[in-house]
């Protein structure tokens, strides 16, 4: 059974810092390319950060690049979101996504196995 488990979502003040994981259990092989995505009530699912099997540079968000670090520990088969200067505008649900299909990473239709998710709140 393919599992994708997020934690270390949780609520802090603007500028503050989170780190997120993402545990994948079940195959190796939806470990291809994953990535983490956001989502707020009422807007799309968007994707913020991604990395990919066997190297090659990650991919952010124009809104996150620069402060936030994505990486991954082959040996826990985890992956990370490391987030510094929040903002209140970070505020979502983050969700772990795992199984790249090819697509362009942005698209939700680029992976097929999604986690749980974990809320971040940047609030005063």
């Amino acid at each position: 059974q393919v599992q994708l488990t997020e934690s270390g979502g949780g609520s802090v003040p603007p500028g503050g810092s989170l780190r997120l994981s993402c545990v994948a259990s079940g195959a190796t092989a939806i470990r291809n390319g994953m990535a983490w995505f956001r989502q707020v009530p009422g807007k799309e699912r968007e994707g913020v950060a991604s990395i990919y099997a066997g190297g090659g540079t990650p991919a952010y968000a124009p809104s996150v690049k620069g402060r936030f670090i994505i990486s991954q520990d082959d040996a826990k088969n985890t992956i990370y979101l490391q987030m510094n200067s929040l903002k209140p505008e970070d505020t979502a649900m983050y969700y772990c996504a795992a199984n790249w299909l090819g697509y362009t990473w942005t698209s939700t239709k680029a992976f097929s196995r999604w986690g749980q998710g974990t809320q971040v709140t940047v609030s005063s």
